[in-house]
């Protein structure tokens, strides 16, 4: 297992602590467009450079004991965007569909989709029902796409699904609950998110995991998504490991 250290010319700086990982990363992968722009290229090349990323970021938080990985790929605001824009993500987004099989069987990993995937195309849904299903017995890190999602739009649909339980009769009203609420999330079945990493230098959730960041850290960076690196994850989990965290105690 490969870990990053200081190299002659870096500071002297703490070590990674490989009991104390955080269970639960959440990345907002920002930065590809400007990325490309700096580099006189097509917004698409971006992305692309971004989505290969993804993988070394994938091996290296698995081998440290990382056990889920969340990362915003495409929000429910991202339809705004130039349609060329759009349709060169849902391409790149259903070739990595196609790759998910052959990547994940040697890693163990478990594919994971958190969002309305009502919108896409059918070619896409297929792709995502046969990649989650060729991928469920893994029990490694869990790879979760959050894919046209948006944390309001998580949190109204909880409270439809609360609603319809309590129409039912299943539930009565005093029964919900965070606890309650919380197993309706997309990510009730993962551990609770310890830290939410952003890159590009932005310092805002845009509709990020609303609820599940309620006590998580935040750790951002200058550093593109396309070049943000293992060592770089590595110094954001060093980072997380310094702060006491209190969940409300003194």
């Amino acid at each position: 297992m490969k870990l990053f250290r200081k190299s002659a010319k870096e500071p002297e700086r703490a070590e990674l602590d490989l009991s104390r990982v955080p269970a639960h990363i959440g990345v907002i992968m920002d930065g590809n467009g400007r990325w490309a722009r700096r580099k006189g290229l097509p917004r698409s090349v971006g992305h692309k450079a971004g989505a290969d990323n993804l993988e070394a970021i994938c091996d290296y938080c698995g081998s440290i004991g990382v056990k889920a990985l969340t990362v915003y790929a495409f929000s429910t605001e991202n339809w705004s965007r130039p349609q060329s824009e759009i349709d060169a993500l849902m391409e790149l987004l259903y070739g990595y569909l196609l790759t998910v099989e052959e990547k994940f069987k040697n890693r163990s990993m478990k594919l994971k989709i958190s969002g309305d995937t009502a919108p896409l195309s059918d070619k896409i849904k297929k792709a995502i029902v046969h990649a989650e299903e060729v991928t469920a017995s893994g029990d490694g890190m869990v790879l979760n796409i959050a894919l046209n999602y948006g944390g309001r739009s998580e949190i109204a649909r909880a409270a439809r699904l609360a609603a319809e339980d309590v129409k039912s009769g299943k539930i009565s009203p005093e029964d919900i609950d965070e606890k309650y609420l919380g197993g309706l999330m997309y990510t009730a079945d993962l551990p609770e998110v310890d830290l939410i990493i952003r890159p590009s230098g932005e310092k805002r959730l845009s509709n990020f995991l609303l609820w599940q960041a309620a006590y998580a850290e935040f750790w951002y960076s200058d550093i593109c998504w396309p070049d943000f690196k293992e060592k770089d994850m590595e110094r954001a989990i060093i980072d997380f490991q310094s702060r006491d965290r209190r969940f409300g105690n003194v």
